[in-house]
């Protein structure tokens, strides 16, 4: 007779909490839909413990200058459409995008800064453009981020974008253009659960409700920090389902960034033979490291390479079948 095994399963307490990004004009938007994460009451893909009603989303990042620091791969990938932001967001929907991140870079190739009249100018172009939800990043520098996103917030009252970096400098002058616009926030912190947490409690102390806030942990590409990253994502997310109020936002990961900035997808010459060829390697580089985040509990993945769009999202259907 066949023997019946039953499979052991963790009976979990808490659950990750739900935000959407974007609005419609029925909700005070522009958008022509949302999109929402999180809910999970399980770890990643392990359907038959939980529920996962919301499939992880591809954000793809596009850019306010053209960004000539970028690996030639992908400039050759995307074209002309790099040159002009909306040109570039409606090439990235076409692509498969669900979500777009605009990154403000701060300044042109010359150094001349950009102003937060340019930065709004830019964010609405990118909305006029495309339907998709937006996420909107700063350069990284505390002061410049601040100067930005504020613009970007008072730009598109209602909208419901993402903004950040928030981090424990510079983070109460965004969640406060957010508080006041109707946007959310990215709250981020250098891979460390106690950090991450301590931000989250901070950022909610200002009464930004927390379902409005998306956690960035802060991540390292294949072969550059990967493995502790993935650790500390499955810490939080461990965190979260037993009940710590302070971990259960949903997470993004900055994908695109991370792996591209790496000497295996920018080095074509002077590499082993073994390395293979760049586009095809660099490309690789981010699909493996957007997977292994996907599987430690990712629910926003955000990616550079039209090819690895379609990759990703044919990765994402089969670990959401069941």
């Amino acid at each position: 007779m066949p023997t019946t095994v039953e499979i052991p399963k963790e009976r979990w307490t808490g659950a990750i909490r739900e935000v959407t990004l974007g609005a419609t004009s029925a909700q005070g938007g522009s958008r022509s839909r949302t999109v929402t994460v999180g809910g999970e009451t399980t770890l990643p893909f392990l359907h038959f413990e939980g529920s996962i009603p919301h499939a992880p989303v591809i954000g793809v990042e596009i850019q306010d200058l053209y960004p000539a620091d970028w690996s030639p791969v992908l400039l050759e990938a995307w074209g002309d459409a790099a040159r002009e932001p909306a040109s570039w967001a409606r090439k990235a929907e076409e692509f498969g995008a669900d979500l777009l991140m605009l990154r403000l870079r701060g300044a042109d190739a010359s150094g001349k800064k950009t102003s937060a009249a340019q930065a709004a100018v830019t964010v609405k172009a990118v909305l006029a453009a495309t339907g998709l939800p937006l996420i909107v990043r700063g350069p990284g520098q505390a002061e410049a981020d601040n100067e930005l996103l504020v613009a970007a917030a008072e730009a598109a009252p209602g909208e419901r974008m993402a903004l950040g970096l928030c981090e424990d400098k510079n983070y109460r002058t965004i969640v406060a253009a957010a508080l006041a616009h109707g946007q959310l926030v990215v709250s981020s912190s250098p891979i460390d659960v106690n950090l991450a947490k301590q931000l989250n409690i901070l950022i909610s102390d200002m009464r930004m409700p927390l379902d409005r806030v998306l956690m960035d942990p802060t991540t390292g590409a294949l072969g550059y920090g990967l493995e502790y990253t993935y650790s500390v994502m499955e810490r939080l997310r461990i965190a979260a389902l037993t009940g710590d109020g302070m971990t259960q936002q949903p997470m993004i990961c900055f994908v695109g960034e991370e792996s591209w900035r790496q000497k295996e997808s920018r080095t074509a010459k002077g590499v082993p033979p073994q390395w293979g060829e760049i586009g095809k390697r660099g490309v690789t580089w981010e699909i493996v490291t957007a997977t292994a985040l996907l599987e430690s509990g990712a629910d926003i993945v955000v990616l550079r390479h039209p090819h690895t769009i379609g990759v990703v999202r044919d990765t994402i259907s089969r670990l959401m079948a069941h």
